[in-house]
């Protein structure tokens, strides 16, 4: 056969030299108003490219998304890594092309020996319960059309929002800025903002960061200040929330109803001030210089002005009670302690309104309650929840080896457990710091995604980390692994939703975030035993 097509779930990368497998239909289950997806798979054995084309039809009123499968070239696997197909993917493959980017496009030019797939998204649109058919049609330039099925048992469920956990990931305005060449806070930006913050709450966030200064985040950023301020001198200032609120407006206009606010203090030491500009930061001019202490009278007469302000802002928004507030990003020793309670004691003298929330990794953080809510990696969020500590969690390049985690060479179907395993503990939301990062690590230098995924700091940086969401023409280009991350959620809110209990016996096998079933049939099982349920009910 000239060209060989064969259907697959989401959970399988289909690399370049993967070989054909032989066709059999695919049965897929799914809540009502459940969002799934499955990849349609090709390869020729004929001398010359040709293209072809997939096309998938559905029941009516369903939502059916055809996008092709591209490939971005990874350097090296990921170092500390544990070992076996369960653990790392892409063994043989990588150094290589691995794919990812989903391009919204339902051709491929088919070479010779090659193999290339299509990701179908699918959205049964509160259909009723039943069982129904999508007929996939591969229509080769040359040869016969090949009409492959999958077969949907839709369950008589509809999932329920998700409740008491929140998703956030670290959304970087000036990647937008610097990718599209766009003036700040244009017209052509906030167009960009409104189709990537859609994508960002499309796949599960609720709460999305505000940058009312530049995040003091990973080296010294663009100017991306939403607020401006004019400095009135003799210590006074004025302030400006157009920008502001045309950010928290589009956010909630876009299904985001939680906001986490810039760290007040600079990052991994809380030492200084962070850098805040006259204006927006057209000319770059900082009112104070950086070496300006955290605490120091000059900050504390800024802070003293601003955060009376901050908060009728949030007050007349009514966002105070969905806001959440940082005092600085990843404290790490008895010095960046000391600092960090000076700070925050700052704070509390000045705002005792807020609520803070930080990525503090070490449980003695959490056991002195130096944050209301802390927020620690998932190699040390088990000790938090054994010892009753409220928290999120988090991971950041690792840990890796046997852990959870999103890299490009993670196995999908290990990814694709975030859900259970943020169900079965009482974590209260999850943070990560890499949506659409897109410059080499800890600069201004902007890199391209598409070749480069680890900030040119591998092996500290993990290929994968930095971002999940690739530039396209006039919005983001959706990765694989976000959208089974995305899926995974669904499965939070289908236990939820039957009201499981988190120590119930179907959930006991995950025993920690290093070590749970990684085996994509085992959490097919499940959903089967937890669809079983529905029905007896």
């Amino acid at each position: 056969m000239p060209v060989q097509s064969w259907l697959s779930t989401s959970c399988v990368r289909w690399y370049p030299a993967s070989a054909p497998r032989p066709y059999r239909s695919l049965a897929l289950e799914a809540a009502r108003n459940e969002q799934f997806s499955f990849q349609v798979a090709l390869q020729s054995d004929e001398a010359n490219t040709q293209t072809v084309r997939v096309e998938v039809n559905g029941p009516e009123g369903w939502s059916v998304r055809v996008r092709r499968v591209g490939f971005v070239p990874v350097r090296h696997l990921n170092t500390a890594l544990a070992e076996g197909p369960l653990e790392v993917d892409g063994v043989g493959h990588i150094p290589g092309y691995v794919p990812d980017p989903l391009f919204e496009e339902t051709a491929v030019v088919l070479p010779k020996a090659e193999t290339h797939a299509f990701w179908i998204t699918v959205n049964p649109a509160s259909a009723p319960a039943g069982d129904y058919a999508l007929k996939v049609r591969v229509l080769p330039e040359r040869g016969k059309v090949q009409i492959r099925t999958v077969k949907v048992k839709v369950h008589d469920l509809l999932l329920q929002p998700r409740q008491g956990f929140s998703m956030t990931h670290w959304f970087y305005a000036d990647s937008l800025i610097e990718w599209y060449r766009v003036k700040p806070f244009g017209e052509e930006f906030w167009s960009l903002c409104e189709a990537y913050m859609r994508d960002y709450a499309a796949h599960g966030n609720d709460m999305i960061y505000v940058p009312v200064f530049t995040p003091p985040l990973d080296g010294v950023k663009r100017p991306t200040q939403l607020l401006r301020v004019t400095n009135q001198g003799d210590g006074e200032y004025s302030f400006d929330w157009t920008d502001v609120r045309r950010w928290v407006r589009l956010a909630k206009d876009c299904g985001i109803g939680d906001f986490e606010w810039t760290h007040p203090f600079t990052q991994w030491g809380v030492r200084h001030a962070i850098r805040i500009y006259e204006g927006q930061g057209e000319d770059e001019a900082l009112l104070w210089p950086p070496e300006t202490p955290a605490t120091g009278t000059v900050y504390r007469g800024f802070l003293s002005q601003f955060l009376p302000e901050l908060k009728a802002f949030l007050e007349a928004e009514g966002l105070l009670e969905h806001s959440v507030f940082h005092v600085s990003d990843e404290p790490h020793n008895e010095d960046d302690k000391a600092n960090y309670k000076a700070a925050r004691a700052l704070l509390k003298e000045l705002a005792p309104w807020m609520k803070t929330m930080d990525a503090l990794t070490d449980i003695a953080y959490g056991r002195e309650q130096l944050t209301d809510m802390p927020v620690p990696s998932i190699r040390t969020a088990l000790q938090f929840a054994e010892e009753g500590i409220e928290s999120w969690c988090y991971y950041c390049c690792g840990p890796r080896g046997r852990f959870l985690n999103r890299l490009l060479d993670t196995p999908l179907p290990k990814i694709a457990m975030h859900g259970f395993l943020f169900y079965r503990w009482p974590f209260k939301g999850f943070l990560h710091w890499g949506y659409n990062y897109w410059f080499r690590s800890q600069t201004r230098e902007l890199i391209d995604p598409f070749t480069v995924q680890d900030g040119y700091k591998w092996p500290n940086w993990a290929y994968g980390d930095t971002c999940v969401v690739y530039p396209g023409p006039a919005g983001p280009l959706d990765s694989l692994r976000w959208e089974v991350f995305a899926e995974s959620l669904q499965d939070y809110q289908l236990l939820q939703t039957l009201g499981l209990p988190r120590d119930h016996e179907l959930l006991q096998p995950l025993c920690g975030f290093d070590d749970f079933p990684k085996q994509e049939s085992w959490r097919l099982q499940v959903r089967r035993e937890l669809f079983r349920l529905v029905a007896s009910r």
